[in-house]
C-alpha cells in the first residue's frame, strides 16, 4: 500500500505599506528562505494599521501549506 502524502500548516502574518497582494509576497518570499516545498497560501485574514486616520500598512494572516519531506 502506498503511504498518503502530508502536509503541515502554519499561520503567519506579514505586512506591506503599500498592499495586501504585496504583504502576502512578503510571507511567501520569507518563508520559502527556511521552509521548502512550499504548496498552498490560503488567505485568512486582512487588514489595515491605521495612524492619524491614515492607513499605514496593510497585513495579510495566511495558512501556508508544505509538503513534510519524506524519510
Amino acid at each position: 500500500m502506498e503511504d498518503g502524502k502530508v502536509y503541515k500548516v502554519v499561520e503567519l502574518v506579514g505586512s506591506s505599506p503599500t498592499s495586501w497582494e504585496d504583504a502576502i509576497h512578503s510571507i511567501v518570499a520569507k518563508a520559502s528562505k527556511s521552509i521548502r516545498d512550499l504548496r498552498v497560501v490560503e488567505v485568512v485574514k486582512l487588514d489595515v494599521r491605521l495612524e492619524d486616520d491614515k492607513v499605514k500598512a496593510f497585513r495579510a494572516k495566511v495558512n501556508l501549506s508544505f509538503k513534510l519531506e519524506e524519510d
